[in-house]
């Protein structure tokens, strides 16, 4: 839904708010016209039913709103007498149009000094639950958000099985585009595996303000912009499935590339306007390895401890073998392995035609390790458009810019000519940024080589920190947490460092001063 139509549902809502309630505004001492205003009757509304004004802003807080929505209305009729279990669930059944009932058929006095003490044990817990849900979405979607590692294309930057805190202020959080969706879920609801979401109506996208931009090789976590999926696992039914931005599968990446860059790739490495990127030194470049034996075995606990190399990343085939994801340190120190008589980086050769790489036609002769160069898009900026840029910027133009804001874009050609919704055009300039991310496994990733440009409103935040961190390979529960990651930092310079041992004093110092504060209360 577009801003338009977002301002008319809206007005719609206050006339059907105003049409069922306005009696009971009369009724509360009130007059019937403020029943009307946007925004003022919600607030005379919470005086009405003695809950303070801020409850307001709830109301207007996306996914928020959803949850408190239901609360209003049993507020709403029990300010008014209706306390049964039938009363709360006749409102929360018909979605509220049990008040209509009880403002025109029903003689009821509005009371003034309600108790709002639930009546009973289970109102108790009911209610404590549901305003710790509304604090934890609130987190949850504004500030942050918990991430698990699932592949290893940052390895070894970050590991499978790293569970993160993603800070959704540092780039600006992105409001909520669902309007209606399960809280504290993303696409799925957990146990039942069904749809956690209805894909209408869409909020318009917008984004908080951050307190810094997406910087060039950032670590930063992503919607999927390619996640519409056919016979998508969770569902199981074979059909293709439309997911909103927001409900996207999130990808962890490093941003290689920020709007207004020329990037290429030159066998592996990505050079940004022509020189070769730096990666910070906490970065983990990895690449795949061939190489000839010559002794019988490899022991493989020694191949992870001295070279980082997983058994399931180490592949024989009679005398040769494939290491994947080694770094260059790693690969000049088993260079000179004892069984090891060659040892060769895999590079696909600059001109080898790859089809399954970005722009995914064929047409041109780029692979993982030779590509480009292109031009990131940036907004405001102008780019010829030509058969080359076609097909560079036609899922941009027609999708990132088109249908998901809304727009029905069409790119076509005819012979040489672009049209964009059957007109001419020579020239097109971009509404929105655009990044480029990569994997620091550059031979097992699936990145922006394989599927393209980023949009700017696809990306959600920024890893910060590593609260836990888990081996599925290892056996024993304290031998699969990685006590050294645990509680580090993602980003910063040299080697990361452990907080878990500082937190273990503070937890213990706030364990026996809230003892001995309950100890001298008690006394």
């Amino acid at each position: 839904m577009i801003l338009t139509e977002w301002l008319i549902f809206f007005l719609i809502i206050q006339v059907i708010h105003f049409l069922g309630t306005w009696k009971l505004y009369v009724k509360a001492g009130r007059k019937a016209w403020e029943a009307l205003v946007p925004v003022y009757n919600a607030v005379i509304l919470m005086k009405i039913i003695n809950r303070p004004w801020w409850w307001v802003i709830l109301l207007f807080i996306p996914v928020i709103n959803v949850i408190m929505l239901p609360v209003i209305w049993v507020e709403i009729i029990r300010s008014f007498g209706k306390n049964t279990t039938t009363d709360t669930v006749l409102v929360i059944a018909t979605l509220g149009f049990y008040i209509f009932y009880i403002n025109y058929a029903l003689d009821v006095h509005h009371i003034t000094d309600r108790d709002l003490k639930p009546k009973t044990a289970a109102g108790e817990w009911i209610s404590s639950i549901l305003f710790a849900i509304v604090a934890a979405t609130i987190v949850h979607t504004y500030f942050m958000q918990p991430y698990t590692i699932p592949t290893g294309s940052l390895e070894r930057t970050l590991l499978v099985g790293d569970f993160l805190f993603v800070s959704k202020f540092h780039y600006g959080a992105r409001t909520p585009m669902t309007a209606v969706s399960f809280p504290m879920v993303h696409d799925t609801i957990p146990v039942v595996r069904a749809k956690s979401y209805t894909s209408t109506p869409q909020y318009p996208y917008f984004r908080l303000p951050g307190f810094q931009k997406v910087k060039r090789n950032d670590i930063v976590v992503f919607s999927w912009p390619i996640d519409t999926v056919n016979a998508f696992q969770q569902y199981g039914d074979g059909k293709y499935h439309y997911k909103p931005i927001d409900k996207k599968s999130n990808y962890v990446k490093r941003c290689v590339g920020i709007p207004g860059d020329s990037l290429s790739v030159v066998d592996g490495y990505v050079h940004i306007n022509g020189k070769q990127t730096k990666l910070p030194k906490r970065a983990q470049l990895q690449f795949s390895y061939n190489g000839i034996t010559k002794g019988s075995s490899f022991n493989p606990q020694n191949l992870y401890n001295r070279y980082k190399i997983k058994p399931n990343e180490f592949w024989y085939d009679n005398a040769n073998f494939r290491s994947a994801g080694m770094t260059e340190e790693a690969a000049s120190r088993f260079k000179n392995h004892q069984n090891v008589e060659n040892l060769q980086r895999a590079i696909a050769p600059k001109g080898l035609k790859d089809p399954k790489i970005f722009p995914n036609n064929g047409k041109v002769d780029w692979n993982s390790d030779n590509f480009g160069a292109i031009y990131i898009p940036e907004a405001g900026k102008t780019v010829k458009m030509d058969l080359k840029s076609f097909s560079l910027y036609r899922r941009i133009i027609e999708v990132y810019e088109g249908s998901e804001m809304g727009i029905n874009n069409k790119l076509s050609v005819n012979g040489t000519q672009i049209l964009l919704n059957n007109k001419p055009i020579n020239e097109y300039t971009f509404k929105q940024d655009y990044y480029w991310m990569m994997g620091d496994n550059r031979h097992n990733s699936e990145d922006s080589r394989v599927w393209g440009y980023v949009p700017a409103n696809h990306i959600v935040g920024k890893p910060v920190f590593i609260w836990l961190s888990l081996d599925a390979n290892a056996k024993g529960l304290f031998n699969k947490i990685r006590w050294e990651r645990m509680f580090t930092t993602v980003g910063g310079s040299g080697e990361p460092v452990s907080y878990f041992k500082y937190f273990l004093i503070v937890l213990a110092g706030w364990i026996i001063y809230n003892q001995y504060r309950k100890r001298k209360k008690k006394a």
